[in-house]
């Protein structure tokens, strides 16, 4: 591939850090985040008011369930990777998820079948967003470098951010007025422009990046790239202490909306109003700290900051046990998650070669991510079996915490350090091999 002429960017770019030839795929890729986490946040409330009406006790029964479908979705995922381009795949694995969609918007409007519809439908939410979000980081990896990921990741994932805050806001707003059904029809809607934006970059990525082919390969290599890279199983350790946290917060805040909230439609518009609240300090935080953290001290920073804030939380709970602190805990680790956290994992991805991006990772944010909210949703009904207080349980999410904190300096100092040792020249043309 011929070399890129320099380009000179203006004042604005300067201070944005986008080049003028990067403007139009940042902004399709800003959309298509928006679109894709603004569906997923319609689509979150429910999913929760749907965990809560099936019954708390049986939430580790729904983890196990979107366990066993992330097993028999990854080797489907991976056989699709492997014999067909990216062209292909990626509309593929979206128009199902659109149809899937369409499909629960029938049944949930006829309203048939429920005793079965609504924990599949838990289980299909659960399974749909790690799926489409996984896939979506491992195409923006397969066509940033490492250097542009610094500069265009927080920008990106502000976009999605931005989605994230519209979705359970919209689903806050309409549930009780229009109903269950509508909503899932927008969230079709949404991912149909998330289609509509693949198809856009889809040209500039062949362009930048490569011809765009089939990357062969087995359907099974997903598991297989993790177990014998190192530094991805860093990675896969540092997921699953992140998982961990969350579904320790997951089930202790699922306990007390059982207990305060009987109606349905009131326990949806709770957990879109902390849905908000997670948004809105996310946004805060990117425009705040995301780029200038990254550009500046690379990803190792972003990687410890919210575990060190969540374990002083869990601190506080334990010396101080409440509902409305567990609450705020809740609200800084997810904001913390896709501020800080998500942009700076992302971008880990883009030092790995073709394959560990579409396969390693997929299998990384989905199997060993589910498989983690499995043990630990099991570990979690034999703590509610013994009744133990919310302060001890804090004092085990507080170790976790700890340890989540000193494995991200490890990973950041890891990729910082190989980054150091790589000239941009090599990175750039390790990026595009297939």
């Amino acid at each position: 591939m011929a070399p890129q002429a320099v380009t000179h960017p203006s004042r604005l770019g300067a201070l944005s850090g986008v080049n003028p030839d990067e403007r139009a795929a940042l902004a399709w890729s800003f959309f298509y985040f928006f679109a894709l986490l603004c569906a997923y946040g319609l689509l979150r409330p429910l999913r929760e008011e749907m965990g809560v009406r099936h019954g708390v006790d049986r939430l580790p029964w729904l983890f196990s369930g979107t366990f066993g479908c992330m097993l028999l979705a990854q080797p489907l995922y991976g056989a699709l990777v492997s014999r067909y381009p990216r062209r292909v795949f990626l509309p593929v694995v979206y128009g199902f998820f659109v149809a899937c969609l369409l499909a629960f918007y029938v049944v949930f409007r006829l309203q048939v079948g429920l005793a079965l519809a609504v924990p599949a439908f838990f289980v299909w939410v659960s399974v749909f967003n790690l799926f489409v979000v996984s896939v979506f980081w491992s195409f923006m990896s397969d066509i940033f470098t490492p250097e542009q990921s610094k500069r265009l990741y927080g920008v990106i994932a502000a976009g999605g951010t931005c989605g994230a805050l519209a979705g359970p806001g919209l689903t806050a707003l309409l549930v009780q007025r229009v109903g269950v059904p509508q909503l899932m029809l927008v969230s079709a809607l949404l991912l149909g422009g998330a289609l509509l934006a693949i198809v856009r970059l889809l040209p500039w990525a062949t362009e930048r990046r490569g011809e765009d082919r089939a990357m062969g390969g087995t359907m099974l290599a997903g598991g297989r790239l993790v177990a014998s890279s190192p530094f991805l199983r860093l990675v896969a350790g540092l997921l699953l202490l992140y998982v961990t946290v969350s579904t320790i917060l997951y089930y202790q805040q699922a306990a007390v909306v059982a207990a305060a909230f009987g109606d349905p439609a009131a326990r949806t518009a709770y957990f879109a109003r902390i849905d908000f609240a997670v948004n809105a300090l996310t946004v805060l935080t990117q425009v705040v700290l995301t780029r200038v953290l990254l550009t500046r001290f690379g990803v190792t920073p972003l990687l410890m900051l919210s575990p060190v804030i969540v374990a002083g939380g869990f601190a506080w709970l334990a010396a101080t046990p409440a509902p409305l602190l567990l609450a705020a805990i809740q609200v800084v680790h997810r904001a913390g998650n896709f501020s800080l956290i998500a942009p700076a994992r992302e971008s880990l991805f883009t030092r790995v070669d073709r394959e560990s991006r579409y396969k390693a990772k997929t299998f990384i944010d989905t199997a060993i991510y589910r498989g983690g909210d499995l043990a630990v949703g099991w570990a979690m009904a034999g703590i509610a079996a013994f009744s133990v207080p919310l302060g001890q349980v804090a004092l085990i999410g507080l170790v976790v915490a700890g340890l989540w904190a000193a494995l991200g300096w490890r990973v950041g100092r890891t990729h910082d350090r190989h980054l150091a040792a790589t000239p941009a020249t090599a990175q750039a043309s390790s990026h595009t091999r297939t």
